[in-house]
């Protein structure tokens, strides 16, 4: 099976270590902080550890993976001699391209998969199952190829695109939204008694700022005439949406309408089924049997605790027209179900 080095073992390194350990290739780990590539070699993301970068390389790994915060990117590809392919997994493109000019066979590359917590004991092999990957269009097509297929044998779906495009795309819908979600917490704080109040969408919407501060700073600075252009477009929007409010005519209305359709257009319609936990043992032992017994396809799952422990609701996403039988399923073993 083909060796990978790994440069970075945090949270999206130590993933990929950890489904291409699975699908048993050989890794080879390097982090600037030792204890991040020992807890992976503990874990078994990694087969070994390499003292660095240098002894790395040495190793001759068919592929090496750079998978560090977008400076430390810049200065590790900018420094690399190779004619293994390198790629990287930032979520800023363009400096990075530009750093592995050099290469023979630099591919840049960016999984479109995260979650708020950092670090290898967060790692998981199972983390870009069904995620779109952006991978860079370039010259080097033998190179590239490599890519997508160790891409797919980590189970997301590769999509072809130009660094530009790519790092406009991020500013809107991930860059963005990330400032989103501060700007609406901090908006929350001049209400006193609002956050008591903060159900469902407005934990959904600012979820991403539990995320480390540090790192996003140093993505939105990398990335920032993208997401000043983006931070405008909005700005138009809420333009649009406070003369829609004023006007007298249906502005509004169809304004959230359009709105509605484009994010149906996101993915496949679904119902959803709220169900009441208590704060006691077996209660999601008992949703696990509902599931089973009504043979419902579960398109996504959300938990809303209650502010100070004692249990909360649980929505469960299915396909349309399977909600009753979920419904009746969830009561046969003791559940109530909420409006």
């Amino acid at each position: 099976m083909p060796r990978v080095g790994v440069i970075g073992t945090g949270l999206v390194g130590g993933s990929i270590a950890a489904g291409l350990t699975e699908a048993g290739w050989e890794v080879v780990g390097y982090d600037a902080d030792p204890e991040s590539s020992a807890i992976a070699r503990e874990r078994g993301l990694i087969g070994s550890i390499a003292d660095s970068i240098g002894s790395l390389v040495s190793a001759q790994p068919e592929i090496i993976v750079v998978a560090a915060p977008p400076k430390a990117t810049v200065e590790i590809v900018s420094g690399l001699v190779t004619d293994a392919i390198v790629m990287d997994v930032t979520g800023v493109k363009t400096p990075v391209v530009r750093a592995g000019e050099h290469l023979v066979n630099f591919v840049g590359t960016h999984p479109m998969a995260g979650r708020e917590a950092s670090g290898p004991r967060t790692a998981s092999s199972a983390l870009f199952k069904g995620a779109s990957w952006v991978v860079i269009k370039g010259s080097h097509t033998s190179a590239t190829d490599k890519v997508v297929e160790l891409i797919q044998t980590l189970g997301a779906n590769p999509v072809l695109m130009s660094a530009e495009a790519h790092d406009d795309a991020v500013a809107a819908v991930s860059h963005l939204p990330h400032l989103l979600a501060a700007s609406l917490l901090g908006s929350t704080a001049r209400i006193p008694e609002a956050l008591d109040l903060a159900a469902g969408s407005f934990r959904d919407l600012t979820r991403v700022a539990s995320s480390q501060p540090l790192p996003w700073v140093e993505i939105l600075k990398s990335n920032r005439n993208a997401v000043l252009g983006a931070i405008e477009a909005l700005r138009e929007q809420l333009d649009t949406v406070e003369a829609a409010i004023e006007s007298d005519d249906d502005a509004l209305l169809t304004y959230l309408s359009e709105s509605r359709e484009v994010r149906r257009s996101l993915g496949a319609p679904v119902a959803a089924v709220r169900v009441a936990l208590a704060d006691e043992p077996g209660e999601i032992a008992k949703v696990g049997h509902a599931l089973e017994a009504s043979h419902v396809d579960v398109r996504d799952i959300q938990m809303r605790h209650a502010p100070h422990g004692g249990g909360g609701v649980l929505t469960l996403s299915v396909r349309p027209g399977e909600e009753e039988a979920l419904r009746h399923a969830l009561a046969d073993v003791g559940l109530v179900t909420v409006p």
